[in-house]
C-alpha cells in the first residue's frame, strides 16, 4: 500500500460516524464512571450512573463493530507502540463492558453488586485511560505531522471536535435530567404554632434528643422501613422488625393511652419526654405540640423506631433520656416518593448500584457499642418533669456494665447487647458479613436479628402485628433461656434464664410448722431481672403445695378470675411515689420522686423468701354443701347450707411446685387505661419451674 493510500485510509478512518460514535461513548463513560467514584453523593451524581448504565449497554454493539472492522482495517500493519497500546485499549474496554454488564445485572435483578467485580470494572476503567491516551496523542500527532497529509489532518480535526461535541452533548443530559427531575419536598420546619416550654434552644426537651441541624425534621425523611424490605434487599431484617418492640414502639397500646394522661395532665409538651425513645419521627417532626390534638405523626407512629431512626443516629451519650444526635441523611431518587412501577425500579437499582453512600450514611462503627443502647436504654426523672429532683428509672445500660457480663478491653469474654438480644442469624441479605466484630468475617453469610427479642410477648397480639404468633413464640423462649445463641455460648451457662430452686426438708412432721423456700438466680440476663417499668411489670412466684391425691395444702401468688394476683407472692417490683408519698401506680412517672420498695436481681445474684404453713396429718375433702337442721325447731336459724370438708384419709406426701411467672403489664393499669371491661390482660409466660415431693410421717 503506497503512503499516499495509507494516509487516504486512515483519513477515512478518522471520519467515520461510527469510530466517533464509539470514542464519545467511551469518552461519556469514563468520565461518568469516574465522577461516580470521586464526587459527592447528589441527584447529578445518581443520574450519572442512570445514564452510565444506558450508554454502556447502548455501547456494546457499535463497538463491537467498529473494533472487529479496525482490526481487519489495520490487522497487516506492523507492530509498534500504536498497535500495543490498541491492543491494551481493546483489551481494558472488553473487561470493562463485561464487568459493566455483571454489575448492571446484579444491580438489576439481584440485592448488591460484587465488590470484586466493582473493582475491576475501576481498575479497567484506569487501564483503557492509561492505554487509549498515548494511542489517539500517537496517531494526531503523526497526523499533524504529516507531509501530504492535508486530508489526514482535517480529518483528525474532525473527529476530534465532533467526538468532543458528541461527548459534550452527552455530559449535558445530566443537568436537563437534574432539572426535569422533581424530588419531593421536605419542610424541616416545626409548626408556627409550636411550644418552646423549655426555650428556643431546646425545641425537643425536656427529651435529650437533638437533631444535627438543630432543627426540626420532616416526618417523611425518617419514615419509609418498608423500602427496606420491598427493594428486595433486606427482607428478612424487615420482617423481623416488622413486628419488634422498636416497631411499635410509638404504637403501643398502653404507652399511647399513658402518654395522653400525661399530656392532659402537663401539657402535651411534656410527653416530648417519652418521645425521644418511643416516638422520635413525632417529636422531630414536631407533632408533640400544644395545639396539636393528635401527639403522635401518622406517618411515623406505625413505625416507632424506624430503620432510618435508629441506623441515622450519629452520635450518643451514655446518660440516656434519648441523649443522642439524629441526622437527616439524603435520600437516593424517587426513595421518599410513593414509588411504585418504574420509578420503585430506578430507586432500588440505583441504591444498589451506587451503594456507597447507602452505607457510608446508614451502617457506623457506633451501633457495635453498648453506649449506643445506652441512649434509650436508660431513663431518669429530674427537677424539669417532677418538680422536685434527679431520680434514677430504668438503667440497662449500667446495670450490665458494672456486671460479670462485662470486661473493658477483652472482646472473647464479654457479652455486649447486640451479641444476645441481636443474635446472628444465617442470611442472604447484603448486609451480612462484618469485619469489625472479633469473632466475624466480611463473608460470613449473617445479619444480626433485629426482632430485638426481650420481654414483650404480649403488644404483638394486641396489635395484631404481622408474624405475632411467631414472634411471641419465640419471646417467651427467650424468657424461658430455650434460645441458644452460639455466638456466646462458651460465655455463659446453659438453663434457664432466671432458674427457680425449691428448697424444703426431705421429710415433715404432721401438725407442725412447715417452711420452705422459692429461690431465684439470675443466670442468663445481661442487666437486672426485671427491667424496664418496674411499676408496671410483674414477675412472681406462684407455689402450689397439694397432698398425694391432689387436694390443696398451701398457695401463694396465684389470681383471682380478675387477674389480679393475691396479696404475700414472692414478687419482683418497684413501688414508685409522688412527693406525697402516694404510690404511683398509673406509669405516671413524671409525678415520681423516689422509690418506697423495689426488688429485681442483679447480673450473677440470687433472691429468695420463705413460705410457712401447718403440715397436716389428715387429707380433708373438696368443699361440700352439708345442711344442718335444728330438729325441734323448724324455724331455727341452724336450719341453713354449709360448705364443710370432712377428713378423706392420712396425708403421706406434699407435692409442692413453683413457678417463676411474667407479664408485662400489672392489671390495675391496664383496667385504669382501657376500663375494667375491656376484657384486656397481659400475657402471662412460664419462665421456670420446679417440683419437690415432702414425705409426711410421725417417725421422722
Amino acid at each position: 500500500m503506497t503512503n499516499s493510500n495509507h494516509s487516504a485510509l486512515k483519513a477515512h478512518e478518522w471520519t467515520r460516524p461510527l469510530v466517533q460514535g464509539v470514542t464519545a461513548l467511551l469518552a461519556f463513560e469514563t468520565v461518568t464512571g469516574l465522577a461516580n467514584y470521586l464526587l459527592p453523593f447528589s441527584v447529578p451524581n445518581q443520574i450519572m450512573v442512570l445514564l452510565h448504565t444506558v450508554a454502556g449497554v447502548v455501547l456494546i454493539v457499535p463497538f463491537a463493530v467498529y473494533q472487529w472492522r479496525h482490526w481487519r482495517t489495520y490487522r497487516s500493519m506492523r507492530a509498534s507502540h500504536v498497535s500495543l497500546t490498541g491492543y491494551f485499549a481493546l483489551a481494558a474496554t472488553v473487561i470493562l463492558l463485561v464487568s459493566g454488564v455483571v454489575l448492571t445485572l446484579q444491580a438489576a435483578l439481584g440485592t448488591r453488586i460484587s465488590r470484586v467485580w466493582d473493582v475491576v470494572h475501576l481498575l479497567a476503567t484506569v487501564a483503557l485511560i492509561a492505554s487509549i491516551l498515548p494511542h489517539l496523542v500517537t496517531l494526531m500527532r503523526r497526523a499533524a505531522r504529516a507531509v501530504s497529509g492535508v486530508p489526514l489532518q482535517t480529518a483528525a480535526r474532525s473527529f476530534t471536535l465532533r467526538t468532543l461535541f458528541a461527548t459534550l452533548a452527552l455530559v449535558a443530559l445530566v443537568p436537563a435530567f437534574t432539572l426535569l427531575y422533581r424530588p419531593v419536598s421536605l419542610d424541616n420546619t416545626l409548626p408556627a404554632d409550636y411550644s418552646y416550654v423549655y426555650g428556643e434552644g431546646r425545641p425537643f426537651a425536656p427529651s435529650l434528643a437533638r437533631t444535627a441541624s438543630g432543627g426540626a425534621y420532616d416526618s417523611r425523611s425518617l419514615a419509609g422501613s418498608a423500602g427496606c424490605g420491598t427493594s428486595g434487599c433486606h427482607v428478612e431484617v424487615y420482617r423481623e422488625w416488622e413486628v419488634s418492640a422498636h416497631r411499635y414502639s410509638a404504637m403501643d397500646a398502653a404507652f399511647q393511652k399513658v402518654q395522653s394522661v400525661m399530656g392532659e395532665q402537663n401539657g402535651p409538651e411534656s410527653t416530648r419526654y417519652c418521645g425521644g425513645c418511643h416516638d422520635p419521627i413525632s417529636l422531630f417532626s414536631g407533632t408533640k405540640n400544644i395545639f396539636t390534638k393528635d401527639l403522635t405523626n401518622l406517618a411515623g407512629f406505625q413505625e416507632g423506631i424506624s430503620c432510618i431512626a435508629c441506623h441515622a443516629i450519629q452520635e450518643t451519650d451514655a446518660k440516656g433520656n434519648a441523649a443522642y444526635v439524629m441526622t437527616q441523611p439524603d435520600r437516593y431518587m424517587y426513595e421518599l416518593a410513593d414509588t411504585v412501577g418504574v420509578a420503585r425500579v430506578v430507586r432500588d437499582f440505583l441504591i444498589r448500584a451506587y451503594p456507597r453512600y447507602h452505607v457510608k450514611s446508614l451502617q457506623h462503627k457506633l451501633f457495635k457499642s453498648p453506649e449506643f443502647c445506652a441512649g434509650c436504654h436508660k431513663q431518669f426523672i429530674d427537677e424539669e418533669i417532677n418538680k422536685v429532683g434527679w431520680v434514677q428509672l430504668q438503667n440497662q445500660f449500667d446495670n450490665w456494665r458494672k456486671s460479670r457480663w462485662n470486661h473493658p478491653g477483652d472482646a472473647e469474654t464479654t457479652v455486649e447487647c447486640r451479641e444476645c438480644h441481636m443474635p446472628l442469624m444465617e442470611t442472604a441479605d447484603p448486609a451480612s458479613g462484618d469485619d469489625l466484630d472479633y469473632n466475624r468475617t466480611p463473608s460470613d453469610g449473617k445479619h444480626r436479628s433485629h426482632r430485638f427479642l426481650g420481654a414483650n410477648q404480649w403488644m404483638p397480639r394486641v396489635l395484631n402485628l404481622p408474624g405475632a404468633e411467631e414472634h411471641i413464640r419465640q419471646t417467651e423462649q427467650w424468657l424461658r433461656g430455650e434460645i441458644e445463641v452460639p455466638e456466646i455460648a462458651d460465655k455463659w451457662r446453659p438453663g434457664a434464664a432466671v432458674p427457680l430452686t425449691i428448697r424444703a426438708p426431705d421429710s415433715a412432721r404432721p401438725g407442725e410448722p412447715l417452711t420452705i423456700e422459692a429461690v431465684l438466680t439470675n443466670n442468663k440476663v445481661g442487666h437486672d431481672f426485671p427491667t424496664g417499668p418496674l411499676d408496671i411489670i410483674q414477675a412472681w412466684v406462684e407455689i402450689t403445695v397439694t397432698d398425694q391425691t391432689g387436694r390443696l395444702v398451701f398457695e401463694s401468688g396465684k389470681r383471682d378470675t380478675a387477674h389480679f394476683i393475691a396479696p404475700g407472692a414472692f414478687m419482683l417490683k418497684a413501688e414508685p411515689v409522688d412527693q406525697y408519698g402516694n404510690l404511683i401506680d398509673r406509669h405516671n412517672l413524671w409525678e415520681m420522686v423516689g422509690v418506697r420498695y423495689r426488688r429485681s436481681l442483679f447480673p450473677g445474684f440470687s433472691d429468695k423468701q420463705e413460705f410457712t404453713f401447718m403440715c397436716p396429718s389428715i387429707a380433708l375433702t373438696s368443699p361440700s354443701d352439708v345442711v344442718i337442721r335444728n330438729p325441734g325447731d323448724s324455724t331455727s336459724p341452724l336450719n341453713r347450707r354449709e360448705a364443710v370438708r370432712v377428713p378423706a384419709g392420712r396425708v403421706t406426701e406434699l407435692h409442692v411446685t413453683a413457678r417463676l411467672l411474667y407479664r408485662k403489664a400489672d392489671q390495675f393499669l391496664l383496667n385504669f387505661l382501657f376500663g375494667a371491661n375491656s376484657g384486656l390482660t397481659a400475657q402471662v409466660t412460664e419462665m421456670s419451674i420446679d417440683r419437690k415431693v415432702i414425705r409426711v410421717g410421725m417417725d421422722d
